[in-house]
């Protein structure tokens, strides 16, 4: 068997809360140029206020990122990582470190078996409760993805803390969790999206016989969950991105923003940064996910006797 086995006695709680978080930091140190790459595109060609001509800077994932390195440096494709794995150990924990028991509390005494309904629901509730806890790291992540910093002199913020601070002082306790309502809807989505397909796809490789419990039956499971939550979620993804990205006044709300898109780009704004998207998320999902199994079950063999 490759990996850990799984151990005899199952992983509690609150070593799922700590694997997943850690779990999600390891995922994005791996796939954060991706993410900024995705950042990028998906701001592209957005109208500024003051209105402005927009140029295509960007083309493709390998474009975006070699035109990043050249014009702004290597460590422009770990902008905001700071903020991102602040993000993962609150967001990641409670979205997916706390799925299993939600999902359980949801589970009519009885039930042989957790019905589809009740995945989608879990996932959905850990989604949204996540995302009401981290959305100012959310917030400042994207921010950082978005600027064009170092070589821009007008650098929008000297660090992560001062980012807090700024938005907060600028824009008021509502600037941290600007998007909060589409952000929401993303996660929501993109939970059921990837918990709810990866349970289900794990449950049933193992059912069938196909796979055992082990790293090929995850990675496989996980690039499944990947896939489908990026076709799912990356309508919602791009608004969420531009509009935690607006600067005070640019859009009057996550519908506004929704409405600007669609009548500048029309319904294939909505996919704009798709194959990056799906490069982030699937490789992200893989990475997760498959850290996520093993450090439960090192967590378990690490518990006392």
């Amino acid at each position: 068997m490759v990996g850990l086995k799984p151990p005899e006695v199952p992983p509690t709680a609150a070593m799922k809360f700590v694997s997943a978080g850690m779990a999600g930091c390891i995922a994005d140190l791996c796939t954060f140029p991706l993410d900024t790459a995705k950042v990028r595109l998906q701001i592209q060609g957005e109208v500024r206020i003051p209105r402005t001509i927009s140029s295509v800077e960007y083309r493709g994932v390998l474009g975006t990122l070699s035109t990043m390195v050249r014009t702004e440096g290597a460590r422009s494709l770990y902008n905001g990582l700071a903020a991102g794995l602040q993000r993962q150990m609150s967001f990641a924990s409670i979205r997916i470190g706390l799925y299993d028991s939600v999902k359980q509390l949801y589970t009519p005494k009885g039930a042989e078996s957790t019905g589809m309904a009740t995945r989608l629901l879990a996932g959905c509730t850990t989604g949204a409760v996540a995302v009401a806890c981290a959305q100012p790291t959310d917030v400042v992540k994207v921010r950082f993805q978005a600027s064009r910093a170092p070589s821009d002199s007008a650098r929008r913020y000297s660090g992560t803390v001062d980012a807090y601070r700024t938005i907060a002082r600028e824009e008021g306790i509502r600037g941290l969790w600007r998007g909060t309502l589409p952000n929401i809807a993303r996660n929501a989505i993109i939970n059921c999206g990837e918990l709810v397909t990866y349970d289900l796809l794990k449950d049933a490789l193992l059912r069938a016989q196909l796979m055992a419990d082990n790293v090929p039956c995850h990675f496989v499971a996980a690039f499944g969950a990947g896939f489908c939550a990026t076709v799912v979620a990356s309508p919602v993804d791009v608004v969420k991105t531009r509009y935690m990205n607006a600067s005070p006044g640019q859009y009057r709300n996550a519908l506004s923003c929704l409405l600007a898109l669609l009548t500048q780009d029309g319904l294939a704004g909505l996919y704009k940064g798709f194959v990056p998207s799906f490069l982030r998320l699937g490789s992200w999902n893989v990475v997760m996910f498959v850290s996520y199994e093993q450090l439960q079950r090192a967590l378990v063999l690490a518990r006392p006797a």
